[in-house]
């Protein structure tokens, strides 16, 4: 983790912590890093994508000013998604990209993501570097003179490029299916309606009307109760909901059941193996997916990779061992041979290829999996590790896992940005779940 880059970007409440002249210092190192790596006097090309929040035209604003005043030259693509930057900057000769966007975060939240030109989130050295000159560590950069200052240009197409692209991976016709988009407010709302028309879906699209201050407020996947009642009400075959930059996706079933990340890996998982898509049959989760989902992975003759928690950690592993499909119960899926991030759109189009090809309704294609109550408690503590390491904690870890055996798990760890301790515990029941997260919580406060 670096001083203000984390797993995910640069993020932070607008001008409180993340500030209109930290965009502007990112965009003058990043026109000016890039422009020298492609040397001969030549402009670097960096592509800008961003939210719904009405502080990213801010943030849109600064980090142009930043590159054009280095000599690089910036590419619009105006509102769109995560994973749109990154399939642009990969396919097109760009050296970076950078998404505006706090992600699943309240709109007074924003944050800045960096894409190498493997659209790939950016190298840490990269980032360090940029620190550093925020910082005031590394000397002043030149500005660019007379035509050696860099241009700001309009780039919507290489959106419509990328909605191309999503509609050319579908094999099977969408015709009288009767689909629910929650698009969050957020940038699916360019996108995710567009695609499923083309298709020939019948669409219902709710929270397609931001505002600038309305993103993921009671929508989305993060809000996933919304979508439910619009399913059930409406009749709907399914339902998918996105954040605030559609890098994930939560699904709902024909009768109003959530179809988590977990349960859209085990659907995916499973026919990608019966299809011999699937490399060496196994699935990266992170270490938070549910215990249910592994019984179902052993039945099913799935083999698994467990992560940290992260998508970045889950993609790392996807590459260095070439696994097909991976993610997070959050609804972050990774379909590495058509993507290098969690893409929500894309994801919601493969789950309805499974239905379309297995001929069945979404809730016949989950049914096998048993998913085990889960409790999470965060625990503040003064020191973390020391709350970890107390002799009386680890014995009373080591008495609920053994209490638990093979019906359930408990999981103690960290948070990497609070004094705080998360407990979690899955059982075969809410009650035996609560009791034996009380028992280490309690004992550890």
């Amino acid at each position: 983790m670096g001083r203000y880059f984390g797993t995910d970007g640069f993020r932070g409440e607008v001008n409180e912590v993340l500030c209109v002249d930290h965009a502007f210092k990112i965009g003058r190192y990043l026109g000016w890093y890039y422009s020298q790596k492609r040397g001969e006097g030549k402009s670097a090309k960096i592509v800008i994508g961003k939210d719904t929040r009405r502080s990213s035209y801010m943030f849109e604003d600064a980090l142009c000013a930043g590159i054009t005043a280095s000599g690089a030259n910036a590419y619009l693509l105006h509102v769109t998604t995560t994973p749109s930057v990154s399939y642009i900057v990969r396919t097109e000769d760009f050296d970076c990209g950078i998404m505006i966007s706090a992600s699943h975060n309240p709109y007074y939240d924003n944050g800045i993501k960096l894409i190498n030109a493997k659209g790939h989130k950016m190298d840490a050295d990269v980032e360090a570097e940029i620190e550093d000159y925020m910082d005031g560590k590394i000397a002043e950069i030149p500005l660019a003179k007379r035509d050696k200052v860099g241009r700001t240009v309009d780039y919507v197409a290489g959106r419509n490029r990328y909605i191309g692209y999503l509609i050319s991976l579908i094999r099977h016709s969408f015709e009288d299916k009767r689909i629910g988009l929650d698009c969050s407010n957020g940038s699916a709302f360019t996108i995710a309606k567009a695609v499923f028309d083309a298709v020939g879906a019948k669409t219902y699209v709710i929270n397609d009307s931001p505002d600038g201050t309305n993103i993921n407020r009671d929508a989305g996947s993060t809000h996933i109760e919304i979508l439910q009642d619009f399913v059930r009400e409406n009749n709907l075959d399914a339902g998918f909901a996105y954040d605030g930059d559609a890098d994930r996706c939560i699904a709902v079933d024909e009768e109003g059941t959530v179809v988590d990340g977990d349960l859209i890996l085990y659907i995916c998982g499973k026919y990608m193996k019966e299809k011999d898509r699937l490399n060496d049959d196994v699935v990266v989760t992170t270490i938070m997916s549910n215990i249910g989902l592994y019984k179902a992975f052993d039945k099913a003759g799935i083999k698994y990779e467990k992560t940290a928690v992260g998508d970045k950690y889950v993609y790392e592993e996807m590459v260095k061992n070439d696994y097909s499909l991976g993610g997070e119960q959050s609804g972050h899926i990774i379909f590495s041979k058509h993507a290098t991030t969690g893409d929500g759109i894309m994801t919601s189009l493969m789950v309805m290829e499974v239905m379309l090809g297995m001929k069945k309704k979404l809730s016949e294609l989950h049914k096998e999996v048993e998913i085990f109550p889960q409790l999470l408690k965060n625990v503040r503590v003064a020191d973390k590790q020391a709350a970890l390491s107390a002799p009386e904690v680890v014995a009373a870890i080591e008495e609920v896992a053994e209490a638990l055996g093979d019906d359930g798990r408990i999981l103690v760890r960290e948070s990497g940005t609070e004094p705080v301790i998360r407990v979690m515990v899955e059982a075969k029941t809410d009650e035996l779940c609560k009791k034996y997260v009380d028992q280490v919580a309690d004992l550890m406060k």
